[in-house]
């Protein structure tokens, strides 16, 4: 089979081949969004007072320390420090129904490592054993969208596709 007769290899080159856009187009992009109007402000920004009785305050505190405790107890706290010989991975995509790690430490593979979502603004993590090493790494979000950590240095792989590098322990 040649390359030519491969769906794939011609989905591929043509993935491939260069994108040409307008020079001026982020200016253009930017006077357009320039001129929007502002957003009014919502019921979240509202200045709000709420008047505890001594009960509720102790009852609210006992709370919070539960879920910290259980968070403690299980070692996973997403946005806190991961435990030893642990690492960390955090993706923020709104709006992103699932979002998995793929990289050199565990094959590439689009289903080993699901991110889990942390909350209702789109904050995806998981916590991964990582030994000593380089590796590159990327996010991809529902099953296409490959995305490089924005928070990482970067890098491409062989395909042209965003990844990015860690590095952990040494320099």
């Amino acid at each position: 089979m040649t390359e030519q007769d491969d769906p794939l290899a011609r989905i591929i080159a043509v993935l491939k081949e260069p994108v040409d856009m307008a020079p001026d187009l982020t200016e253009r992009v930017m006077a357009q969004i320039g001129q929007l109007p502002a957003a009014p402000v919502g019921w979240w920004r509202r200045r709000w007072t709420i008047q505890v009785s001594p009960f509720g305050a102790l009852a609210a505190a006992a709370g919070v320390a539960a879920v910290v405790l259980a968070s403690q107890l299980s070692g996973r706290r997403a946005g806190g420090a991961p435990p030893a010989g642990q690492t960390q991975f955090v993706l923020v995509a709104k709006e992103a129904k699932a979002v998995f790690l793929v990289g050199d430490f565990n094959d590439w593979s689009l289903s080993a490592t699901p991110l889990e979502r942390a909350d209702s603004n789109g904050v995806w993590w998981v916590t991964v054993p990582l030994v000593p090493g380089r590796y590159r790494y990327a996010y991809v979000v529902d099953g296409t969208i490959w995305r490089s950590d924005p928070e990482a240095p970067a890098a491409e792989d062989e395909f042209g596709r965003p990844n990015s590098v860690l590095t952990i322990g040494g320099p």
